[in-house]
């Protein structure tokens, strides 16, 4: 065996063990439909507001339920199109959708968000609703940081992102749901076209 051959068998053998290790990348798609549905919940949200009477939020109050539910249903829709489109793409690329590197990738990914969940009901409990937007930023992007190990691909660059945005939005709170439209709605549109863009090529 030549030297040559010797080094393409190692190349191969790395090749393999990386992908029983990681979950294949999430579909392009999948990220700018979040990003679509977390526009679409940003406008619902600003148009619950500022036809609410008020310029701030109770949390007791039917047009917190109602954001709340907003947030849900972002979340949700995202969550099942995610499903959705990388399932197919698992099948075209013919690997499993749910193994071992699927479940460690969902378990690190849910650890930081949910802290991060639990962490902000607690402060909009006490009534201290002006890091919400900051924090829901820097926690989504510490999951997607943490997930990024266990994944092809580079949302570990839209976590950092994320995270400098929640930094921001921690010292400008005034302009906290911008800076959420922009760290859920526009950064996710463009990672995911850019995704979308190497998965065509």
């Amino acid at each position: 065996m030549s030297e040559q051959d010797y080094l393409k068998d190692i190349s191969e053998i790395k090749d393999l063990m990386n992908r029983s290790s990681r979950f294949i990348s999430l579909s392009g798609l999948s990220g700018i439909f979040a990003g679509i549905y977390a526009l679409i919940g940003a406008a619902v949200a600003y148009w619950l507001v500022t036809n609410s009477g008020r310029e701030y939020l109770i949390l007791d109050g039917k047009v917190f339920k109602f954001i709340m539910l907003d947030l849900f249903l972002i979340a949700f829709f995202s969550v099942i199109t995610a499903i959705y489109f990388t399932t197919k793409k698992a099948k075209k690329a013919g690997v499993k959708f749910w193994d071992a590197s699927s479940r460690r990738l969902l378990i690190n990914f849910l650890i930081p968000l949910i802290t991060g969940g639990a962490y902000i009901l607690i402060i909009l409990n006490q009534q201290k609703y002006g890091q919400t937007g900051a924090l829901m930023l820097i926690f989504y992007g510490l999951a997607l940081i943490n997930a990024s190990k266990y994944t092809v691909g580079n949302i570990k660059y839209l976590g950092l992102a994320e995270i400098v945005l929640g930094l921001i939005c921690a010292v400008y709170p005034g302009y906290g749901f911008w800076l959420w439209v922009l760290g859920f709605g526009v950064f996710h549109i463009i990672y995911g076209a850019m995704m979308w863009i190497q998965e065509k090529k």
